[in-house]
């Protein structure tokens, strides 16, 4: 979609961190002109340094009150732990009228953390773009990262809804697909599309790593696109990972159990020589790859990794 120049979809917008996603969006933002202005705030020098070198905001600062003064949209780009003591920060210093957003992948800890903290007259909406790469820091962004990609958004009940539809055109503006979800069924969805397959990368390479040092050299020398690929995803910020296990504890733990019985029924099979059971599990597994390919949402050839 296009937004008129004559008319921004915001005035001010507030970036709390500018890493991977929000240095992103920082640059749709720029792109499309959808703000007049824009502001980063990030404890690193180097980051705020780095937004400012790359042109993808007008402003830096170090001060989280200094960033949201006169903001009409607030932007939380920071580990999820860190959500509720810089709400409670920012939270008097808001105008009537701003949204508060953010782009974690747990939002059931969000509301938790954040919503006590709302004053009224403010328009909380969660919101999750789904995309993402290894890679982080504002140099790591691009315009292009959530084209075509879903963004689910979790507005609460009497949300007023032009605020939500604000909400929804920036993501669309940026290429996404958006859908509202309430936040407990995104836990549990993420729980199994994105968390428990970093939970596994991190375990196998973890595995690896405690190997006898010969070996372990082997492993890297060696390496098959299978570990190659799991040692792309466990190289993520294991700031953001950590808070996200932490703050999405019940789902990942339920969906890891339903993973750990399926494990050890493959394990079963692989030592009894069932290969009926292999292959039907195998082949249930592909087709679920192959639907994923034909919803468009990665391509035969590539592997992109989201958070």
């Amino acid at each position: 979609m296009s937004v008129s120049n004559d008319k921004p979809l915001f005035n001010r917008v507030a970036f709390i961190g500018i890493g991977l996603i929000g240095s992103s969006l920082a640059r749709v933002i720029k792109q499309k002109k959808l703000a007049k202005t824009t502001i980063a705030c990030d404890i690193e020098e180097d980051a705020r340094a780095k937004a400012l070198e790359l042109g993808i905001v007008d402003e830096v600062t170090a001060d989280y009150i200094e960033a949201v003064h006169d903001a009409d949209l607030v932007m939380l780009c920071i580990p999820i732990g860190a959500y509720a003591s810089i709400s409670k920060v920012i939270a008097p210093h808001l105008q009537s009228g701003t949204i508060v957003s953010d782009v974690g992948s747990v939002k059931m800890a969000v509301v938790n953390n954040v919503l006590p903290n709302i004053p009224d007259g403010i328009h909380f909406i969660p919101s999750h773009p789904i995309a993402g790469t290894e890679n982080s820091g504002p140099e790591s962004g691009f315009a292009e990262l959530f084209q075509d990609r879903w963004c689910i958004i979790t507005p609460l009940a009497g949300t007023d809804e032009k605020a939500i539809n604000r909400i929804e055109k920036l993501w669309e503006s940026a290429g996404m697909k958006v859908q509202r979800m309430d936040p407990s069924y995104h836990d549990k969805v993420l729980a199994i599309t994105s968390h428990l397959p970093h939970l596994i990368a991190y375990s196998i390479v973890g595995t690896a790593s405690n190997l006898e040092e010969h070996l372990k050299q082997e492993v890297i020398e060696y390496s098959a696109s299978g570990f190659r690929d799991f040692t792309r995803i466990a190289s993520s910020d294991p700031v953001m990972w950590r808070d996200i296990f932490l703050n999405n504890r019940e789902a990942v733990l339920e969906i890891l159990q339903r993973f750990n019985e399926d494990l050890t029924a493959l394990q079963r099979a692989i030592r009894w020589g069932d290969g009926k059971y292999l292959h039907d599990s195998f082949k249930r597994t592909r087709e679920i790859r192959n639907a994923i390919i034909d919803a468009k949402q990665d391509k035969p050839e590539e592997l992109k990794l989201t958070s």
